[in-house]
């Protein structure tokens, strides 16, 4: 059966999670209807769900997304923060060991949104379908694309006990996460299949959800210990988030060899004992859990290349995890996914509805913030054992070897770590970190000498029982 309406000025988002909810927002300003298939049945309010597994894992939307975030949903920031969300400066609210010693709490530079991950997608999703052009179909499952290798013209799900069927369209957006089948669909309507690679650093995460000391409940700050690239065997990480609620998220992370366990009982000890320092298992000894300890092993950094195919079919793109799927310890799939559905809506208010060519103009434009988180999520990775079957080029060791100096300058140059976070944050490209002056200060190193200690004020130790 064939969805009723006009195709031609018809929609279609697959995958309902941030970046597809975001894209479809971007699409409302062009189409009579946008059509959202989620595989899913979503909840009302900010619950779990049982395809997004990796929402019981730390988030963070970095200020560069915060920025898309808002352009497609103004004043959606403050209805977040309304509901518990902190709004945290960098690096001024951030107690961080970098791989070269602890980072100063310079003045803010850019912030981060934090929240739990399912009150981030339920705030998004409220705002996005309170429009009447947008319309849900959840509990779907994606079948293919309709049409063929020059034009897609729909595609055909199954919902339910309902069979298939074909919602036409007169754009298509792929926005279904780390296991989208678009490299399949595309071979299937005669394509050939786009450059992929992959970087796996055999990351397991491991979380879980804290209900902080009562005194410490109310603005405490991000704690990050990261692993030192120079030490041998496995890399241990550790990301303490302050989430809505007065809870704490907390992820525990290793490499091949390293890996936190599921056990409850193993959760602190890692934190204090595997990781380069042990003031997140300190904090988490004075904290009381609320869950279990969550899994994952679903880190695999994947890219496909599809912005460099010599052939792409009109009426289609990818976007999101679909398109580049970053290890989650970075922090960047969220705000890619929220700059890629704003740049979606950019190049249609440029070129116009259905104008010829618009979906490699899309597909080349997403291309920039993915690449530049990607270059970001490899730059370490691609050093671990296993993490390729070549290892790593020259080009990656030199340029590792420059943003290790950089990072070691950043601990004791204020400068120097502003231009970092503009990189980090998605604000900035990297030839910030390029210029003659930050050239040179990499050369001179830090200006202050490193701190000892993790930069707690007198006050937050006390609110977290550590004195």
């Amino acid at each position: 059966m064939t969805e009723p309406s006009s195709p031609l000025r018809t929609a279609v988002v697959l995958g309902g999670s941030h970046t597809g909810m975001l894209a479809a927002r971007a699409l409302a300003e062009f189409a009579d209807r946008v059509v959202v298939v989620e595989r899913d049945v979503l909840p009302e309010g900010p619950e779990p769900r049982k395809g997004l597994p990796q929402a019981r894992h730390a988030h963070m939307l970095w200020s560069g997304g915060v920025r898309a975030v808002e352009e497609l949903l103004p004043g959606v920031t403050e209805v977040l923060r309304e509901a518990g969300a902190r709004r945290a400066p960098v690096t001024t609210d951030m107690v961080v060991m970098g791989p070269r010693g602890w980072f100063r709490r310079w003045p803010e530079s850019h912030h981060v949104i934090l929240s739990g991950r399912d009150l981030l997608d339920a705030t998004i999703r409220a705002r996005v379908l309170a429009d009447e052009r947008i319309q849900l179909v959840d509990g779907a499952e994606v079948v293919g694309l309709e049409g063929t290798a020059a034009a897609v013209t729909g595609v055909r799900v199954r919902v339910g006990d309902e069979g298939e069927r074909v919602i036409e369209a007169g754009l298509v957006v792929d926005a279904t996460g780390r296991g989208s089948g678009a490299w399949r669909w595309l071979t299937a309507l005669g394509l050939p299949e786009a450059e992929r690679r992959e970087v796996d650093s055999g990351l397991v995460y491991a979380s879980r959800l804290y209900l902080a000391p009562e005194q410490a409940r109310d603005g405490y700050p991000v704690v990050n210990v990261q692993p030192d690239p120079r030490d041998e065997g496995p890399a241990r990480a550790g990301f303490m988030l302050p989430i809505e609620n007065g809870r704490w998220i907390v992820t525990l992370s290793g490499t091949r060899g390293g890996e936190p366990s599921a056990a409850n009982d193993d959760f602190v000890r890692f934190a204090r004992e595997e990781l380069r320092h042990p003031i997140i298992g300190e904090l988490l000894e004075r904290a009381e859990p609320l869950t279990d300890v969550s899994v994952t092993r679903t880190t695999l950094n994947r890219r496909h290349f599809y912005e460099r195919m010599r052939a792409w079919p009109e009426n289609f793109t990818v976007l999101g995890d679909a398109l580049a799927a970053f290890n989650p310890l970075y922090g960047h799939g969220l705000a890619v996914g929220a700059q890629s559905a704003l740049l979606l809506r950019d190049v249609l208010r440029r070129q116009g509805w259905g104008s010829p060519g618009l979906s490699r103009r899309v597909q080349k434009a997403v291309a920039r913030p993915t690449g530049a988180a990607w270059d970001l999520a490899i730059g370490q990775d691609v050093f671990y054992p296993g993490a390729t079957e070549t290892g790593p080029t020259l080009r990656d060791r030199v340029l590792a070897a420059y943003v290790g100096r950089l990072m070691y300058t950043a601990t004791g140059n204020g400068r120097i770590a502003r231009r970092v976070t503009d990189v980090t944050s998605l604000e900035r490209g990297a030839a910030v970190l390029l210029t003659p002056s930050v050239l040179m200060a990499a050369t001179v190193g830090p200006l202050k000498p490193p701190l000892t200690a993790p930069p707690l004020t007198v006050l937050e130790r006390k609110a977290a029982g550590l004195d």
